[in-house]
């Protein structure tokens, strides 16, 4: 079934959302300062691509996590967030696009706290 539904996310917004990650990467690693953070960004535009199946937990929020959490507020997590979150209502306005807007509602969250957030495999 996870299998199914990453083919159709991909098809419904999906690739859309994963190509942001993508973009915002690409411009943090333009300076060497921004590389930890571009990589960051293409671990979770990895994620986007197949969410279905896999769960993203907050922790580990050290003090150097949330000072890079901060800066990337600043810099580009607003913007994926709020993008996540219209891409999020959006799915949600048909019965269908459910479970696809609650994705977009959990790559918002990972848009605001992406260092320190661990992906793992869901239990089933």
């Amino acid at each position: 079934m996870n299998v199914l539904m990453n083919v159709l996310w991909i098809i419904f917004g999906g690739l859309v959302s994963a190509l942001c990650w993508l973009l915002a990467g690409a411009l943090c690693c333009i300076t060497v300062v921004g590389i930890p953070v571009g990589l960051q960004c293409f671990k979770f535009a990895k994620l986007i691509l197949m969410p279905f199946g896999k769960k993203v937990y907050f922790g580990n929020m050290s003090s150097g996590s949330v000072l890079l959490n901060v800066i990337w507020i600043l810099l580009g997590g607003l913007g994926l967030c709020i993008s996540s979150i219209a891409m999020g209502v959006g799915s949600c306005l048909t019965i269908i696009g459910i479970p696809f807007g609650l994705q977009h509602f959990k790559f918002a969250a990972l848009a605001l706290m992406p260092f320190g957030a661990e992906i793992r495999p869901m239990e089933e």
